[in-house]
Formats: C-alpha cells, sequence, structure tokens
C-alpha cells in the first residue's frame, strides 16, 4: 500500500512525513511517499493534502503544478481513495473559500472557509495552540481518541460546514471551530496530526488503518 503526500509547494512536508512514517512502520501500512508526480498521485491507494499558508495561493498552486489538481480528482473521487486533508488541506475541501478573495475549493465537502471571530474579543486569532476535540459524529478515525483529548492548531480561517453529519469533531474557541469533515472516503483535520504528539498519532495510524 502507498500513501501519497501530495507536494506543490505550500509548506513545509517534513515533520508530516515523519509522523507518517513512524505509523506505517508501527501498523505495517506499506510505504509514505511525498511526490508532485500526478500520475504517482492518481495510482496511490491513499492521498494526503497538507498546506500551509492562504486558500487562494493554495489552490492556484495546486492547479499551476503540472495537472495534480486533475489527479488529486481522478484518485479521490472516481477511484475513492481514502483522502486526508490537513490544515489548509483540509480547507481545500471546502465548496468556497472567502479569504482575501472568493476562491473555489474543491467542492468535496459543502460549506465555506471563513475567517474564525470569537464572541469574546480578547481571543486572539490566528487560533493558536492546543485546544479540546468535540466528537460531533462517530467514524473509525476516533478509535482510542475521546472527547477532551487535544490537538495543535495554529489558523485564522475555520471551515463553516453546511451538512452537520458532515462536521465529525469540533474545538470551542468563544463559538464552535470545525476540527475534523468527512464524509465517504474523505477525511480533514483543521490541526495538524503530525504536530499534536499521541493523539494526532493515533489519528494518522487510524487513517492508515481505515477501510472505507
Amino acid at each position: 500500500m502507498t500513501t501519497v503526500l501530495v507536494d506543490y509547494d505550500s509548506g513545509n512536508l517534513h515533520s508530516a512525513q515523519k509522523a507518517f512514517e513512524r505509523m506505517t512502520v508501527e501498523f505495517g501500512g506499506g510505504d509514505v511517499v511525498v511526490t508532485s508526480d500526478p500520475d504517482v498521485v492518481a495510482r496511490a491507494d491513499r492521498v494526503v493534502l497538507p498546506g500551509d499558508g492562504a486558500f487562494p495561493a493554495c489552490v492556484k498552486a495546486l492547479k499551476g503544478t503540472g495537472g495534480l489538481f486533475d489527479a488529486l480528482q481522478e484518485a479521490v473521487t472516481v477511484k475513492a481513495r481514502p483522502f486526508l486533508g490537513i490544515c489548509v488541506g483540509m480547507q481545500l475541501m471546502a465548496t468556497l473559500g472567502r479569504e482575501y478573495e472568493d476562491t473555489d475549493g474543491l467542492g468535496w465537502i459543502d460549506g465555506e472557509v471563513v475567517k474564525i471571530t470569537p464572541s469574546d474579543p480578547t481571543l486572539k486569532v490566528p487560533h493558536m495552540g492546543w485546544n479540546d476535540l468535540v466528537i460531533d459524529t462517530p467514524h473509525p478515525v476516533f478509535e482510542g481518541v475521546e472527547t477532551g483529548d487535544h490537538t495543535y492548531f495554529v489558523h485564522s480561517y475555520h471551515f463553516d460546514v453546511a451538512k452537520p453529519a458532515e462536521r465529525l469533531a469540533h474545538v470551542d474557541y468563544a463559538g464552535d471551530i470545525t476540527a475534523i469533515v468527512g464524509r465517504d472516503t474523505m477525511l480533514g483535520m483543521q490541526f495538524h496530526p503530525e504536530k499534536s504528539q499521541q493523539v494526532g498519532l493515533r489519528l494518522i495510524s487510524n487513517f492508515l488503518a481505515w477501510t472505507p
């Protein structure tokens, strides 16, 4: 089994690569490949889309990298390979991003990516640091993970999901902030599982073991 981390020049993939490699070794999950080759992405058994930076820039980079956008669509929507988006990679699953300018996303999960506006004005944006997960919808990715477990966030925008059943978990930051989305063979995590210690590693291993 090959798990592909898509490299489209959107952030440092080193820590994510190391976390996925560690979990594949521990759980016999096959190989981890970091690539910008659309043919490799299209043939992958599992696809991970990381991402740091602004939503429009990430969309532009993904569409401008020699066929990666189409290869991603083929792997995830045609072949139904298990998919995990991380941080902006999760936000790109949305219908629309509203960061700086309205930008179409992949359209895999209905909803919009909007600026975080805590009801408590003393809370700063970006939302940065550890926060406690609240599980909304049961899913195999939560095996061994409970409400109250904490993960590490760094973001100023969040995914306002249109269908409640597709928001799998959230955190509280003077208002709900979407933490995990999913449907069918697709998952997205707003936080960085590779930086979330044992909880994050458990979520990664659950994704690698998931057979939707």
